[in-house]
């Protein structure tokens, strides 16, 4: 059985700062909106939703959720239609890939980009105001605090709150998951699809309103071996020189205006997502030790979520502009609150970074040293791995030692080396 997810991740560099002389340090959260395609003709798809509905934001993302988490479609892919409507709305295809697929109609349809744009400005679609605050917020911290440093630095505010808003709405994601669920025990009375599904199928047959221990111990046998397999499509939402030039330019305003507010709904199809590449999860079996046996769903919800979570890791080596950057918590020892959810292995290594800003409040990122995991000392840090009791799960971190490089200091940045 076929399904399709998606998940639209708005990852950006997240906000901390210290200061050690003339440094300055930048930690801009990352942001998510994630959403679901359900194809309603399907079995099991109100336990997939619910799943789904589960998972949580990564907690080293902002959520930047536009409403509607759940998509409905009765086709086995996704719904192309009145695309005449929309020939205004375009999404960039990237150089080895010419042509658009449904995924790509899916967010041209959506009008995904321009209402990640509208997002990041508090746009109010009655009145076309707008206002910096989120962008301040996630770009320092707290807007407050945002006041504070700009008013206090002898360079011009909008050229910091330019810099900013290259690092963050320039480095806007959209993630599309296409999730299909694979059932490889031996004679499974149960084949692709969700546990509570399948009780409720068995009741009926039996004439029950209640599952009795031997009914509930075939069930979970079946389900040995249950896993998924996902294949990750990751997009970028272009913020480039001219079409921020056009958006201050002809649309932002802080007070009523119908012609800026006009000017807004006649660019939707300036605003675009640009296609980098493909990812699939291994598929490899989900340990469920520590998950219940009477609450069978959570099994879905750890192996959706543990593919899920390999595909960002992956794709974060794999492509440069979709790196985090992550703080460092101590010195001594070195740590940093990243695992094997992040991919870590003992071969990683790690760039440490520091923020410095030049004298038109630019800032820039300088390698000051490398560094590497401690054998035994990872972080396992994966979806539930506390409650199955894997080694590891209670670390809180990973701890580092340095390869190369000067002194560091806690608040430094650190980004995965290819």
């Amino acid at each position: 059985m076929r399904q399709f997810f998606v998940l639209i991740i708005l990852m950006v560099s997240p906000v901390c700062h210290a200061q050690t002389g003339d440094s300055l340090f930048i930690y801009r959260r990352g942001s998510i909106y994630s959403i679901m395609v359900s194809h309603r003709d399907l079995l099991f798809e109100n336990d997939i939703e619910t799943a789904f509905s589960k998972m949580p934001v990564p907690d080293k993302y902002n959520d930047h959720g536009l409403g509607k988490k759940i998509f409905y479609t009765s086709e086995k892919k996704l719904k192309i239609k009145d695309l005449d409507k929309h020939t205004g709305f375009k999404v960039k295809a990237s150089s080895d890939k010419a042509e658009m697929n449904e995924y790509d109609h899916f967010l041209l349809n959506q009008q995904i980009a321009s209402r990640l744009v509208a997002k990041w400005f508090h746009r109010k679609r009655a009145t076309g105001v707008c206002d910096m605050e989120l962008v301040k917020e996630r770009g320092y911290n707290n807007a407050s605090e945002a006041d504070k440093r700009l008013a206090a630095m002898s360079v011009r505010k909008d050229a910091v709150l330019q810099d900013a808003g290259e690092e963050l709405i320039g480095s806007t994601f959209v993630l599309i998951n296409d999730i299909r669920y694979i059932d490889r025990a031996s004679g499974s009375s149960v084949l692709g699809g969700v546990v509570s599904a399948a009780i409720k199928t068995g009741n009926a047959l039996h004439g029950k309103n209640t599952m009795d221990q031997k009914d509930l111990g075939d069930l979970i046998s079946s389900y040995k071996g249950f896993n998924v397999k996902i294949k990750t499509y990751l997009y970028r939402l272009v913020w480039d020189e001219e079409i921020s030039s056009q958006f201050y330019g002809n649309v932002y305003t802080e007070q009523p205006d119908d012609t800026k507010k006009e000017n807004f709904e006649n660019m939707r199809g300036d605003f675009s997502l640009i296609f980098l590449g493909m990812q699939e999860s291994s598929g490899k079996d989900i340990s469920f030790l520590g998950i219940n046996e009477s609450e069978p769903q959570v099994m879905v919800l750890k192996a959706c979520q543990r593919a899920l979570d390999e595909n960002v890791a992956n794709l974060q080596k794999n492509f440069e502009v979709f790196k985090v950057k992550t703080p460092l918590n101590s010195i001594d020892p070195i740590r940093c609150e990243i695992g094997l959810k992040e991919g870590v292995t003992e071969k990683s290594r790690y760039e440490v970074l520091e923020a410095v800003m030049d004298d038109k409040g630019h800032v820039e990122y300088k390698r000051v040293g490398v560094i590497r995991p401690v054998k035994g000392m990872i972080w396992d840090n994966r979806f539930m791995a506390v409650e199955e009791r894997a080694e590891n799960a209670t670390l809180g971190f990973t701890t580092f030692e340095k390869v190369s490089g000067g002194d560091f200091y806690p608040g430094m940045l650190v980004r995965e080396m290819k």
